[in-house]
């Protein structure tokens, strides 16, 4: 089949090979091999405008910048469309759905056949970290959606120079993607294609593939991020023996100038980007960005850990993010953004809940009505998103694509506990911090489902996306440990910034205060920090922590850092039965952790 093409095609055989075959079967009208230009990046916005999917915002406002809305049926992450396609079910795991490969690739073939009729089918070739680093990787996505190349633009590394550094090998992570919403000839096509009954995002590990189709949004279409950057990655980091974690960087400086780095697991709403871009209110120190999603670890020849930010930029959650709670994240998108199921202003700009104080007078709603305070409904969508360059972040560090990346000294793990877990939490050893993050939990709430205060757990915020069975990648964390000396090992802490006062308020202010947690830390890697032993780890003194300044209620830091015995007991018993999700994988040492924990737990009784 011969089809229209424009862009530079690959020399690689693998690939040219692969995207013709792709051709064959989606049949596409055109083919656009991308080269990762200003000027590209530039046509796609102009395609989505003239397809109506875009609406150029107020150049003076927001230059550089559209809105974009989706279909109402095409609006997040769909967890239940997402397969681990592994040839045995047993390394798909408990947390997984699967199904066997050979039936995956019927299914997808099926839908594939013509699916991009009447399309231009673009190839992104695109690098997740800086281009040729040693701790980066290399992908290709191939997509019918303008959208969809727009925003990989920002997020990854697009073009010609990915391809100057993949020659002719076949090592790249193959990402098909569909809107799956063919057009026949002289059909009008939809503001956002795509096929709401027909989800599936779907990932064969054993042999680096990712296979999309029917949405057009976020994680499900920017094959890059979740797909590539930790589904896939954490299969490679476990067959390689190096890290791929859904966890933020941050650099650390003190007044007198030292560095120290640091990464940090959390869920969902528990303040991970607002960490990665903390203002601190300690005098004198700094805190930076490298990274707020996604980290790649990798040994050194020090034998320490270096991490990269594999992504290119930021695609936050919008409501919430405001000058209050994260003034950085909101600067940084001020331009060249694409901004998706926000609501509308009359001036031409974008806004969502909490964005300002004052709520205006009128807007358009993410999906087109009038919308006015006490209208009763949101104005954007829970899960509006902005898409922007990290390298517009007003505290992006300077070294944030440095190749061979930064090495970590301390790697934070949290949740969202109104009690019994503390303010921060040193774990004793590697094999104990690993324990930490397997048991990493978040209470529910009276707003979610399940009863109130019942802990629902998420190993190292990785449940979602940990493209291998569990329990084997414990094991695998527990194998980093013994691959370095104890010293060289980043040290690891719980924290909780979410504890609640008996009467219901929070007892830890957060935000910018923060950053007085990381100070301790910062002390600790130093080998200072004032510190005791208890059951559970080791813990700030009450003077450990810097207070000068801090609006705190009386007793506050007492309570913050006291012991629950009872309640730490009661959740081992929720830990067992988290644990038993993995049966005969679950290692060995994490129930020797387990039982340990008790016993200690008991003795201080």
């Amino acid at each position: 089949m011969s089809v229209p093409t424009t862009g530079s095609p690959a020399s690689n055989p693998t690939l040219a090979t692969w995207v013709e075959a792709t051709a064959n079967h989606c049949q596409p009208d055109r083919i656009h091999w991308c080269d990762g230009s200003p000027g590209e990046y530039q046509e796609m916005l102009r395609l989505m405008v003239q397809a109506g999917t875009a609406i150029p915002l107020d150049e003076e406002k927001r230059p550089g910048s559209i809105f974009v809305r989706s279909d109402p049926g095409d609006v997040a992450r769909v967890e239940d469309r997402t397969f681990i396609c592994s040839a045995s079910q047993a390394d798909a795991g408990p947390t997984n759905n699967w199904k066997s490969p050979d039936e995956m690739r019927a299914i997808m073939g099926q839908l594939y056949a013509g699916c991009m009729k009447g399309r231009t089918m673009y190839v992104i070739p695109y690098s997740m970290g800086p281009v040729g680093s040693p701790i980066a990787g290399i992908g290709v996505e191939i997509t019918d959606s303008a959208y969809v190349v727009a925003n990989m633009h920002t997020m990854t590394r697009v073009g010609t120079k990915v391809l100057d550094v993949l020659g002719d090998s076949d090592h790249f992570v193959r990402g098909l993607h569909s809107v799956g919403a063919p057009l026949k000839d002289g059909q009008p096509d939809s503001p956002w294609p795509c096929d709401p009954t027909n989800k599936y995002i779907t990932h064969f590990p054993d042999t680096r593939e990712i296979q999309s189709y029917g949405s057009g949004y976020g994680g499900n279409a920017l094959l890059g991020k979740k797909c590539h950057a930790l589904r896939i990655a954490s299969v490679q980091a476990r067959d390689e023996g190096w890290l791929a974690e859904h966890m933020l960087i941050l650099k650390l400086t003190n007044p007198e100038g030292k560095v120290h780095y640091v990464t940090g697991a959390f869920p969902s709403a528990c303040g991970k980007t607002n960490l990665a871009m903390l203002i601190p209110t300690v005098p004198g120190w700094k805190v930076e960005t490298i990274g707020d999603d996604i980290a790649w670890m990798k040994w050194g020849p020090d034998g320490r850990l270096y991490a990269i930010n594999p992504e290119a930029g930021f695609f936050g959650v919008a409501p919430g993010t405001s000058m209050q709670s994260n003034p950085n994240a909101l600067l940084t998108a001020r331009a060249n953004s694409i901004f998706t199921n926000c609501a509308l202003t009359p001036d031409g700009d974008v806004w969502w809940e909490q964005m300002t104080e004052k709520e205006p007078a009128s807007l358009m709603d993410w999906i087109r009505r009038p919308w006015h305070p006490g209208c009763g409904r949101k104005a954007s969508h829970p899960n509006a998103r902005f898409t922007t360059p990290a390298r517009q972040c007003p505290v992006i560090a300077p070294e944030w694509e440095d190749p061979k990346g930064v090495p970590i000294s301390a790697m934070l793990f949290g949740g969202r506990r109104a009690g019994v877990v503390p303010l921060v939490c040193e774990a004793f050893t590697w094999q104990h911090g690993v324990f930490l993050g397997s048991i990493m939990s978040s209470e529910t709430t009276a707003a979610a489902a399940g009863k109130v205060g019942e802990l629902r757990f998420d190993p190292f915020a990785m449940l979602p996306f940990c493209g291998y069975h569990m329990g084997d990648y414990f094991a695998h964390w527990l194998r980093m440990g013994g691959r370095t000396s104890p010293e060289k090992l980043p040290r690891i802490y719980y924290v909780n910034w979410f504890r609640r006062s008996p009467e219901g308020g929070f007892l830890w202010p957060g935000y910018g205060d923060n950053s007085r947690v990381l100070k301790w830390i910062f002390e600790r890697c130093e080998g200072r920090g004032e510190a005791v032993q208890t059951a559970i780890g080791t813990l700030p003194t009450p003077a450990g922590i810097d207070t000068a300044g801090l609006d705190a209620a009386p007793g506050a830091m007492e309570e913050l850092l006291r012991v629950d015995v009872d309640g730490w007991l009661a959740n081992c018993e929720q830990i067992d039965t988290h644990y038993a999700r993995f049966a005969e994988k679950l290692p060995q040492a994490l129930r020797e952790e387990l039982a340990g924990l008790r016993q200690r737990l008991q003795a201080s009784r």
